[in-house]
């Protein structure tokens, strides 16, 4: 084996590891909190800091989750390849990239931007490592628990711009957090029986995937057609933004009900790749129509 082809197969174990295409989406969401604030301009070089600190705060917490994970990970059959359960890489290894990005990442935010969105990205990470990721054996309470580390991204991004917890940025927060939940119970459908061997609960209704679940991910699609409206009532972003997220929340509940009406796999599924679709239109919008 090549040195090259060494350090190639280590560099990807270390980014499966910190799960960086699902990071990239996180992170996105706190540099669209960062531009909203009011005042804040387009700055690269601020930009590209906050990314390297989200993706780094963000790959910590993944680590910790996997480190947690290593056994239950071998049982399903999505996660069997992932270098720790497949034995590429350490426990001790993966601890340590753990810890030396987590710093890192909150390093940069402390240093390039202020010690709140530093702190914030801190009880992120604690939350998702440490109180969701082994919650997620105990009941389905973890989804709720988990919904706090997922939304605070854009609410660290705005911080990192204010200085401050206003209003703005706990709307972003409340689309996030309620977004979270049809989101990640469709995830929790389409992969149920391998949750399940894993002994994972995160289907909200017992008995797994039934109409009680599909009705619970419909009423948090219809609370968001609301809460997409708290930016624009805030003066933050404009009417156009405001009229495609009520439509992106039209579309998003839709896929909700569908499921509701269907229970099946294909639902879920559609309702899942759906919940992308409407994050990004709506974070998009937001930006592009910022006040």
């Amino acid at each position: 084996m090549s040195l090259s082809y060494a350090v190639a197969s280590k560099a990807k174990d270390y980014f499966q590891l910190m799960k960086f295409n699902l990071t990239f989406m996180v992170v996105f969401s706190c540099v669209v909190g960062y531009l909203l604030v009011p005042g804040v301009e387009f700055n690269l070089v601020k930009v590209l800091l906050l990314f390297a600190g989200g993706l780094l705060v963000s790959g910590s917490a993944n680590t910790i989750n996997q480190v947690w994970e290593k056994n239950t990970d071998k049982l399903m059959a999505r996660t069997a390849n992932r270098p720790l359960p497949a034995g590429r890489l350490s426990e001790t290894e993966a601890s340590v990239v753990a810890v030396v990005t987590g710093l890192a990442g909150i390093g940069i935010m402390a240093y390039s931007f202020n010690w709140l969105s530093a702190i914030l990205s801190l009880i992120s990470l604690v939350l998702y490592g440490f109180v969701y990721t082994p919650w997620k054996k105990w009941n389905s309470l973890a989804v709720l628990v988990g919904a706090i580390p997922g939304a605070l991204p854009p609410l660290i991004g705005w911080a990192a711009g204010a200085n401050q917890l206003s209003e703005g940025g706990w709307s972003l927060f409340a689309i996030q957090f309620l977004w979270q939940f049809p989101h990640f119970w469709a995830i929790a459908w389409i992969a149920h029986q391998d949750y399940t061997k894993a002994g994972f609960k995160l289907l909200p209704a017992a008995g797994g995937p039934n109409k009680m679940t599909a009705l619970q991910s419909a009423t948090y699609a219809l609370l968001l057609i609301p809460a997409g409206l708290a930016p624009y009532l805030l003066k933050i972003s404009g009417s156009i933004s405001a009229i495609i997220c009520i439509l992106a929340g039209i579309f998003y509940l839709y896929r909700a009900v569908t499921l509701y009406r269907k229970c099946d796999v294909p639902a879920a599924r559609k309702l899942m790749f759906g919940s992308y679709i409407y994050l990004v239109i709506v974070q998009l919008a937001l930006l592009a129509d910022k006040v």
